[in-house]
């Protein structure tokens, strides 16, 4: 017979058993830091979170920074204590900077479908999207824009250009590194060839484009090859396109990374795979404007294939970047201001 000691019992063992089999996952959160426009309404973030915590059964916590060096900094400030589990939005031009810091993990991703211009070999990073710097220009207000780096560094100097703080933003560093990869030791030249065409130098992306470009401030503005895709997508207008440069472009590959001091560790890796599955990076497109790092088929729209080609990929090793970026900002200093 079953006394009502057995059956309480019975009840809580049950009750045990049931909390041991629950998910992992279940009621976990998993703190990314990233940039503000991955996790704005049109990026991303919100795409990715939603999906993501249907598959996890946990909570995806987006912390937004002004910008990839942002969130390396703030990483490094919070050392082992950090509130992060996950960095997302770090570009291969700091990857050795980030990895010499200790903090960062080695990752259990399987990068088998990624496909990106070049070879990836890194265990701690993870490749969620790619593209390339280049100089987007109004049809409307230029009808022959440069066709190579060079042709603009010599072109005359009422040809008017907005560029970006490579100390702040991305995009110039991007563009500090191209000026390296095509003129070596010869750069500060050009740079003094530039200055005159630069109207102005903002912090970051989205001031020079947004606030300044589409408003008319200048014909041509430092941007990515994939930026005309969204403009042809969503806003119906091939007014703005990327002017394509003979000596190729510098090649930009946003990563993410899984930090040691995370708590979260298999459910860091769990996001991680799932930021570079097809659901994930269908999404990368037309909110994040930039090339998935796997093939995502169909699901790219057709309007990247109306993009310019570059001839060449351009990239300088990021140990190299690490060791000179310093020196290479000053003689920009130097020469451009």
């Amino acid at each position: 017979m079953i006394t009502k000691l057995h059956h309480a019992l019975f009840i809580a063992l049950v009750s045990i058993l049931c909390i041991v089999t629950l998910p992992s996952h279940a009621a976990q959160t998993l703190t990314v830091y990233t940039y503000e426009s991955f996790t704005s309404e049109w990026g991303p973030g919100p795409v990715i979170k939603t999906a993501f915590e249907k598959e996890c059964d946990c909570t995806l916590n987006f912390v937004a920074i002004d910008s990839s060096a942002g969130i390396l900094n703030r990483v490094q400030l919070e050392g082992k204590s950090s509130k992060a589990d996950i960095v997302l939005g770090l570009d291969y031009n700091l990857m050795a900077l980030a990895q010499d810091t200790g903090l960062l993990a080695e990752s259990s991703v399987d990068l088998s479908q990624v496909k990106l211009p070049i070879e990836w070999d890194s265990k701690v990073f993870v490749p969620f999207d790619f593209g390339h710097f280049a100089f987007v220009y109004d049809t409307k207000t230029l009808s022959n824009p440069p066709t190579s780096l060079d042709e603009l560094v010599n072109s005359p100097d009422d040809l008017k250009i907005i560029i970006q703080d490579p100390r702040t933003s991305t995009p110039g560093l991007g563009l500090l590194l191209w000026v390296k990869a095509v003129y070596g030791d010869d750069a500060d030249s050009a740079w003094k060839k530039l200055k005159p065409k630069i109207l102005t130098v903002t912090k970051g992306w989205s001031e020079a484009y947004f606030s300044l470009f589409l408003n008319g401030e200048a014909p041509m503005v430092l941007s990515y090859d994939t930026s005309p895709g969204y403009h042809m997508a969503i806003d119906k207008t091939d007014q703005y396109q990327a002017a394509a440069f003979d000596e190729g472009h510098y090649l930009q590959i946003e990563v993410a990374a899984l930090l040691k001091s995370s708590p979260n560790q298999e459910l860091g890796n769990a996001f991680l795979q799932f930021l570079i599955s097809k659901e994930a990076q269908s999404a990368i497109p037309l909110t994040n404007v930039m090339y998935p790092s796997i093939d995502i088929g169909d699901a790219l729209p057709p309007e990247f294939s109306k993009l310019i080609k570059p001839s060449k990929s351009l990239l300088l090793d990021t140990e190299t970047v690490r060791d000179e970026r310093k020196g290479w900002i000053d003689e920009w200093l130097e020469s451009a201001n």
